[in-house]
């Protein structure tokens, strides 16, 4: 029996016909889980993440898929698109062996067809993190922003892949001890191996995004020293420049100083009536003006 996003009522009703715990319906109503494997009784409540990658986007699509687990049935309850378990129904019904071994035979096929979507993930998020070393070395100012959101997308998925390596091991132990057939049993153990590679690869990410942003916050700084150094190198010329045009307007000013004394019109002045008055003026115009060129030039402004 499958339910896609069931209104509680019924859920309810399947939980009453098949005498499932409050408890492990309640999850399945909540939604929202992390994968894990729990016994209440001889009923198994399963919780699996399945994952997506949307080459349109670049993004990772997380779904949720709960099963119930019985000795003569098996519930699974979708609370999304993914995963598709079309697919699994017709594999079981073109291989009509694998049905005969009961639940079990059902649990494995949903197992292998979410662990199957993970590879397709593992090579996205790989391309991902190659776009984003050229990014952060092209000094893309929008490197940042995808790091983190890569960081989160490699973080959800770890923690969609990384339980289910003690799920598979207590399903095993299950497995082994119930008798169950010998050759199921060997499939959920390559089940286990596909799950293993993927939780290696997931953890080697985080560890190149932690690299990846370790060098790309390097060249950031870098870029920023660099930029707050050809500010200063501009300051410091445009300073240069300041003081070239105050030292000039000061050598300037002194002869209108001088100029505009003498030119006040009033009748009683010493040097009006002098012979030298005008040669005087002249020279102590050239005098202050030496003598301001030689002090600025000194002191490095000119």
């Amino acid at each position: 029996m499958g339910l896609y996003r069931p209104a509680e009522a019924q859920l309810m009703d399947a939980a009453t016909q098949l005498g499932l715990h409050e408890l492990a319906v309640e999850d399945a109503i909540t939604a929202h889980q992390r994968p894990k494997l729990e016994r209440y009784g001889d009923t198994r409540f399963v919780v699996l993440r399945s994952a997506s990658y949307r080459d349109d986007t670049e993004r990772v699509e997380f779904g949720e898929l709960h099963l119930f687990v019985g000795p003569n049935f098996v519930l699974t309850v979708r609370h999304s698109d993914t995963p598709d378990l079309a697919g699994v129904r017709q594999r079981l019904e073109n291989q009509p062996h694998l049905l005969r071994l009961g639940p079990e035979a059902v649990l494995y096929a949903v197992l292998d067809a979410v662990v199957d979507g993970y590879p397709p993930v593992v090579s996205g998020l790989h391309n991902d993190i190659e776009e984003i070393e050229t990014q952060v070395f092209s000094r893309d100012p929008n490197a940042s922003r995808r790091i983190y959101e890569l960081s989160r997308e490699v973080m959800e998925f770890q923690r969609a892949t990384h339980p289910l390596l003690t799920i598979l091991d207590n399903l095993s132990a299950g497995f082994a001890e119930h008798g169950v057939d010998e050759e199921l049993q060997r499939h959920l153990r390559d089940v286990a191996d596909h799950v293993i590679i993927v939780v290696e690869q997931v953890t080697s990410f985080r560890g190149v995004l932690a690299d990846i942003l370790a060098v790309n916050t390097t060249l950031v700084t870098q870029a920023q020293n660099e930029e707050m150094q050809r500010l200063a190198e501009a300051s410091n010329a445009q300073n240069e420049q300041i003081k070239r045009i105050s030292s000039w307007a000061a050598i300037l000013f002194a002869p209108t100083l001088i100029g505009t004394i003498y030119g006040m019109n009033f009748r009683h002045m010493p040097e009006l009536n002098w012979m030298w008055g005008y040669p005087f003026a002249l020279l102590l115009m050239a005098l202050v003006c030496t003598g301001l060129y030689f002090v600025f030039r000194r002191r490095g402004w000119l």
